[in-house]
């Protein structure tokens, strides 16, 4: 196990063609960090660049506290399982695994002890003399892991090893990746896009947008306090509801929303809001209620998805034909697409962002 620590970590692959900048974060021995965020936003370059796969232009990167910036990739203690599982057809799953300590020079007790541990460890052990040819997808992803454990690794590195899957077996990998990391309390690094597993995996998520990290922090207090408006609207789905609103002071702690078409929100606030206005109105579709139409702000109904245990209902505002998601229960009543229906936002459970995407503070 090793603590990891990224000081002002940048990469260029030429003058003017900045990959990632300033990336400063600090991974706890034993930690699992998830990086999330858009295709090429720099996030499997940075995992790259610890790996050693890829140069460091700036900054340093420690491992266990010594800078690692020029150490060879297999002098890192670091071991790496790509979005391709890269097994050998002709090789055995048993040959697979051990293949690395074999040519490292271990004994033949030796690798067959540690493929053996592996094994059993990703419930395997009855198909080691299986060739890859013969394995599912999700077995076959088993195998690569295996292959990784069996260097017992100072950190473990992910690269979207998941996406290949179809979606039943994401969750059933998602699940054996968790229980994994609890057995063998290693450091791990995970790359996805993917938000739901960046949301169940990670200890703590690190989101990315172009070379940036916006903000790192454990996966409910992104999700419930995002400081950024790119950050509240990639974690969640359906999406976070953006409203164009302005503002007016009323009392030192106390603001007027104004959603138009006369629509408006008393709300609680921790500084004056007029030098700031106009806002960016957020909320999550789960916070989003409906109503009769006379209750609540005029929309109407153009889809609705019927999803078993909740229903998302696709509505336009009557009055400037913005586009607002609710996620309701089965159990409330909806009539057919094409219906109005009045929209209520819960009090508390909303969020104001200004003109540069930075989250604006509440007292709530």
């Amino acid at each position: 196990m090793a603590t990891l620590q990224l000081r002002g970590i940048g990469k260029q692959y030429q003058p003017g063609m900045t990959i990632l900048q300033n990336v400063d974060m600090t991974i706890a021995d034993g930690e699992f960090v998830v990086f999330v965020g858009p295709s090429g936003c720099g996030k499997s370059t940075l995992l790259r660049m610890i790996a050693g796969l890829e140069d460091i232009t700036e900054g340093d990167l420690l491992i266990d506290g010594q800078r690692a910036n020029d150490i060879e990739p297999s002098r890192r203690g670091v071991a790496m399982v790509f979005q391709s599982y890269a097994l050998y057809p002709h090789m055995t799953i048993a040959e697979n695994m051990g293949f690395a300590l074999k040519m490292a020079g271990s004994s033949a007790a030796d690798v067959a002890n540690a493929v053996g541990r592996a094994a059993e460890i990703l419930q395997l052990s009855h198909l080691l003399d299986r060739k890859p040819k013969a394995l599912s997808g999700g077995q076959r992803q088993r195998v690569a892991i295996g292959r990784a454990i069996v260097r017992k690794p100072k950190v473990f590195l992910f690269d979207e090893p998941l996406s290949n899957l179809d979606a039943s077996l994401r969750v059933t990998m998602r699940i054996e990746l968790a229980k994994l990391h609890r057995e063998l309390g290693t450091t791990m690094v995970y790359v996805t896009h993917d938000q739901v597993e960046a949301m169940t995996l990670g200890n703590r998520i690190a989101v990315f947008d172009h070379g940036v990290v916006e903000q790192m922090g454990r996966p409910l207090d992104l999700y419930e306090r995002p400081d950024k408006q790119f950050v509240a609207t990639f974690l969640g789905a359906p999406m976070m509801n953006l409203l164009p609103c302005s503002a007016s002071a009323l009392t030192g702690s106390t603001a007027l929303i104004d959603l138009g078409g006369g629509h408006t929100m008393q709300v609680p606030c921790a500084v004056s809001m007029r030098e700031h206005s106009p806002f960016t109105f957020g909320v999550r579709p789960e916070h989003v209620g409906i109503s009769a139409v006379q209750d609540g702000i005029a929309a109407r109904v153009e889809f609705v998805e019927h999803l078993g245990d909740h229903r998302v209902v696709h509505t336009n505002l009557v009055h400037n034909q913005q586009r607002v998601t609710a996620k309701i229960s089965m159990s409330e009543r909806l009539d057919i697409d094409g219906e109005m229906v009045g929209l209520r936002f819960e009090a508390t459970r909303f969020h104001l962002f200004t003109q540069e995407g930075v989250a604006f503070p509440l007292h709530t």
